[in-house]
């Protein structure tokens, strides 16, 4: 299959007007102009800027659903390509210009090979770079009532050579979320300390005994890390002792379960410390990812259009550390997730000259349309 120039034309153009998480309005916009001329049988709005576009063969069948990103990052790029970011301060830094290019080269290959059972969707998804995108969507009734058999998305991996499929059964990236403490004493003047609550001796029992925590391997299935964000305490005042502070933690683990007992145990050492210290505290969370899990049948459907292809398949032996919000999807329906390879020099995502390379959105939609004959929908 040759790629159509449209496809390629209309990455760039994507490239050029990045939107960050949930203002995606001109990037839905113009998504939908595109597939529209494709006269898929229904357009679902999820969310605020969310789009669902269904070829449905009106008969009983499985529906399949193939997911892409609309958000872009914060970030200033730098480069001096004729469609770089016309946007201040905002890039597709991470490639979903190219994930959004794929789906839409895959609307095109649908629209003329149309399902002759089931339904196939094609979903642009908001906000992936905050996980309240995909939780949003999930959560929705519009989405309920889709009620998907399957879903497959791909991400790009740059340091992997072009084309390269990337496989992993079970957990494919981890759980993540970021823990914020709030930790409230008494101020007191610094020449009386002891007319106070200063934090300071419970943040470093914090750090401490968190540390020791993740030192008991044992009590874990598989990797699970605390990162160290930031810490705030008092205000620049030589003569004041602190009666405030905040804390900022990242939370990761390969598996969902080692999340669960992480967060607990860090809770019961901080409520603990606090205790002692007779500090009042707030724990809260965000950005929160569960680990993307996939399912065996999906993995060895996209093992197997990949060989049909010849792509070169790696089998990773364990997960990725970063976190992707499609777990909330793997949460409730049979998913697959994979890897493509962007280029062994490729920049890294989130890098600011980072640039989805366009030879491999072939790759991405050959491997989706395979996966849509296979499961037999055509």
């Amino acid at each position: 299959m040759l790629i159509k120039k449209n496809i390629i034309l209309l990455r760039h153009k994507l490239h050029q007007y990045p939107e960050v998480s949930n203002n995606e309005y001109k990037t839905s916009e113009r998504i939908s102009c595109f597939i529209e001329t494709l006269k898929p049988n229904e357009i679902i709005t999820l969310s605020k800027t969310g789009k669902a576009f269904v070829f449905d063969s009106k008969k009983s069948g499985e529906t399949l659903m193939f997911r892409a990103e609309l958000d872009a990052l914060p970030i200033i790029e730098i480069s001096d390509l004729p469609y770089c970011s016309v946007n201040k301060g905002i890039a597709h830094s991470c490639g979903h210009d190219g994930h959004m290019a794929i789906i839409a080269g895959l609307a095109q290959k649908i629209a003329e090979n149309r399902p002759k059972k089931g339904k196939v969707v094609l979903l642009f998804q908001p906000a992936e770079e905050i996980e309240q995108g995909a939780k949003d969507i999930v959560e929705s009734s519009a989405f309920k009532n889709i009620k998907p058999e399957y879903i497959f998305a791909l991400h790009n991996i740059p340091g992997k050579e072009k084309h390269k499929i990337i496989l992993k059964k079970g957990s494919f990236a981890a759980a993540s979320k970021g823990m914020t403490i709030e930790l409230n004493g008494k101020t007191s003047h610094a020449a009386e300390p002891e007319n106070g609550i200063n934090p300071a001796i419970a943040i470093s029992s914090i750090i401490s005994e968190l540390n020791n925590l993740l030192k008991d391997k044992k009590q874990f299935k598989d990797l699970s890390l605390l990162s160290f964000i930031y810490i705030r305490m008092g205000e620049i005042s030589f003569g004041t002792s602190a009666g405030k502070a905040k804390m900022g933690i990242t939370l990761r683990a390969f598996e969902n379960k080692d999340m669960e007992l992480l967060t607990q145990k860090s809770e019961a050492i901080i409520k603990n410390i606090c205790k002692k210290e007779k500090l009042d505290y707030n724990i809260r969370y965000n950005e929160i990812f569960p680990a993307t899990i996939n399912n065996d049948k999906c993995i060895s459907l996209i093992e197997q259009v990949s060989e049909k292809n010849n792509y070169k398949i790696e089998h990773l032996k364990k997960p990725f550390k970063w976190s992707e919000d499609f777990g909330y999807y793997s949460e409730k329906y049979k998913t697959g997730f994979f890897g493509l390879g962007s280029g062994v020099n490729q920049p890294a995502l989130h890098n600011p000259e980072f640039d989805f390379p366009d030879d491999i959105i072939e790759t991405g939609i050959n491997i989706f349309y395979d996966i849509y004959e296979k499961i037999n929908i055509y």
